[in-house]
Parts: structure tokens; C-alpha cells; sequence
């Protein structure tokens, strides 16, 4: 499995979007995600709205989340235009059935809301290279869940059977983190394998070698690459 697509489905098993409706009175995120769900009851659907600012992998980002939580996407709409990204889903459960509940609307918006700030680089950087294996991701979150620390943002690769690993980490309440936790989450992970970069506080997007950005993307071409994905379904 894509390792991008694994580390969202570890974080939405942990429950992160809890986490993140607990502390959207932070304001430290710079603009939060307006994301809307309301049913088309005349066409059977439930319409997705988000609008927030454009980065490279929203589009990612929210069709796994989406995909993940066992929607099926009928039908989508994706512009972006200047700093802003406006993205429509028409979604139904897996048994065709549109969203029957106020609670499960409001574990919509949560998810995606935590699916978009999972890649905002907030907090602390720590960087991880060590010998790849099965479980070492799932492994390095539950030490970082078990000494209170917050995923902000995540970049997951391998180079040949190197695992390197960046993650942004706050606490629960999204401040930033005592150093003597960073020093004892380094000291259970391996002081030689986790390290603390100096530009932790950062606010530049790191550098990757593919990037997809929606900033060229435009409705004649979103649902061509959505369908490319395997992750909508065509509707006659």
C-alpha cells in the first residue's frame, strides 16, 4: 500500500480527529478548512464541500479520507484558483445509501478537517532514517500517541531499504513540546535513528521529488485523475 495512504489510515484509527475538533479554537493553523455535508435527497447523494487553501496532495488527502471511511465518490468538482482550493464530492456509503445521521456528517468534517492539517508543518520537526521493516510506522506513532504527542504533518519514504521519515509533533492541546518528552520519545525510538532538526519551527514546505499541486488543476481534468486513482466511481 501506498505509504501516505497507510499513515492516514493509522491516524484516523487513533481517533486524531478528535483530537483536532478538541483544539479548533487554536489559532495556529492559519486558515482552518470550511468543510460543509449536507444530503441531496432529490438525487440520492450526500454533497462534500471544502474550501481551504491550496497545497500540493489535497486532492490526495481528501479522496483516501474520503475512500477510507468506506464512501464511494460519484461524481467531483475540484478548482483551484490563486491561494484558494474549492473541492465538490457527491458520495454514498458502499451499499449505495446516502448519510443518514447528523453524527456521522459531523465525523465527516472532522476527518477531513484532520486529513488537511495533517500536512501543515506546525511544531517540532523530528526526522527518522532507519532500516525499513514491516510495523516501523505503526510502531513510531504509538510511542509519539503514548507520550502525548500530536502528528501535525508527515512526510513517509523509502530510499532503497532506508526508511526516512520527517513528522511535525505537538502536544495534545497543539503547543509545542517539552524537550525532555521529545528526549525521552528519542530515547524509546533510538537517539542515533530520531533526530531534532534545528529548522524545526519552520514554515516552508519541505522539498520533495514529485509534487502534485491542484494549482493546475481545473474541473475538465479532476475527474479524469480521480478516476485514475481507482477512487470514484463512474454513474451514468
Amino acid at each position: 500500500m501506498h505509504k501516505e495512504r497507510r499513515l492516514h489510515q493509522m491516524m484516523y484509527a487513533d481517533r486524531d480527529y478528535d483530537m483536532s475538533d478538541a483544539n479548533s479554537g487554536s489559532t495556529s493553523y492559519r486558515s482552518k478548512p470550511l468543510v460543509t455535508v449536507e444530503n441531496c435527497e432529490h438525487k440520492g447523494y450526500t454533497v462534500v464541500n471544502l474550501r481551504c487553501p491550496d497545497r500540493p496532495k489535497l486532492l490526495f488527502d481528501t479522496v483516501c479520507t474520503l475512500t477510507d471511511m468506506q464512501y464511494v465518490v460519484y461524481h467531483a468538482t475540484v478548482i483551484a484558483e490563486g491561494p484558494e482550493a474549492y473541492q465538490e464530492y457527491y458520495i454514498r456509503h458502499m451499499d449505495g445509501c446516502p448519510i443518514s445521521s447528523e453524527a456521522e456528517q459531523q465525523r465527516v468534517i472532522h476527518c477531513l478537517e484532520a486529513a488537511i492539517k495533517r500536512r501543515a508543518s506546525e511544531g517540532i520537526r523530528l526526522e527518522l532514517c532507519s532500516d525499513d521493516r514491516v510495523g516501523l510506522l505503526s510502531d513510531v506513532t504509538r510511542i509519539f500517541r503514548e507520550n502525548g504527542l500530536s502528528v501535525t504533518r508527515a512526510e513517509v519514504k523509502t530510499r532503497g531499504s532506508q526508511a526516512v521519515n520527517i513528522f511535525y509533533v505537538t502536544d495534545a492541546s497543539g503547543n509545542p513540546v517539552k524537550s525532555e518528552t521529545i528526549e525521552a520519545v528519542r530515547k524509546e525510538i533510538g537517539l542515533t535513528i530520531l533526530h531534532v532538526k534545528d529548522d524545526a519551527y519552520s514554515k516552508s514546505p519541505l522539498q520533495e521529488s514529485r509534487i502534485f499541486s491542484l494549482g493546475t488543476l481545473f474541473k475538465s481534468q479532476s475527474e479524469k485523475i480521480l478516476y485514475n486513482l481507482g477512487l470514484i466511481k463512474s454513474c451514468s
